[in-house]
């Protein structure tokens, strides 16, 4: 059950362009970082949103969020790739939605896009937060490395895309 206070927090992401144009810091070994099991926890994404928020947090954390889709964007290609956007808005009556980032050159998955509007999701990936309109979940593939050692996943009606 989410929180009545930290409802409030939940910010909305102003465009899909600001996504990768973000600086992006990695969680260390020093934060005490460990990944949720495919369970959605969106009160721990709004406590993390709020320690951001306010200083308290700076580094990207994983989070497993979900929701239903909203609206869901073109694709379009980054210097780091071709990428699908869509934003989800919380379960729980948290009222509030987050971007989430897809790396369509990593994902097995079908051409974008493969979520619709209204679509049940739940995400895994990598929490980044530079400021309250910029912010997101990205790295939502089932790859890792040295800079984000946790894989990602994307499920739209029960069907898993990494």
């Amino acid at each position: 059950m989410l929180r009545p206070g930290l409802i409030a927090v939940l910010a909305f992401v102003a465009s899909p362009a600001l996504a990768h144009s973000h600086h992006h810091r990695h969680a260390s070994a020093g934060n005490n970082v460990t990944v949720q099991a495919a369970n959605c926890d969106n009160a721990k994404f709004l406590a993390d949103q709020k320690r951001f928020a306010s200083g308290e947090l700076r580094d990207d954390v994983p989070e497993t969020v979900c929701g239903t889709a909203g609206q869901v964007l073109r694709s379009k290609t980054t210097r780091s790739g071709l990428h699908g956007y869509f934003y989800l808005t919380l379960s729980g009556g948290a009222g509030g939605s987050i971007e989430i980032v897809s790396d369509l050159d990593e994902m097995k998955a079908p051409a974008w896009p493969w979520v619709k509007t209204g679509d049940t999701v739940q995400v895994t990936g990598r929490y980044y937060y530079d400021s309250a309109s910029r912010q997101g979940i990205d790295w939502t593939h089932h790859g890792s490395s040295r800079k984000w050692p946790f894989p990602g996943s994307v499920t739209v009606n029960g069907t898993v895309y990494q």
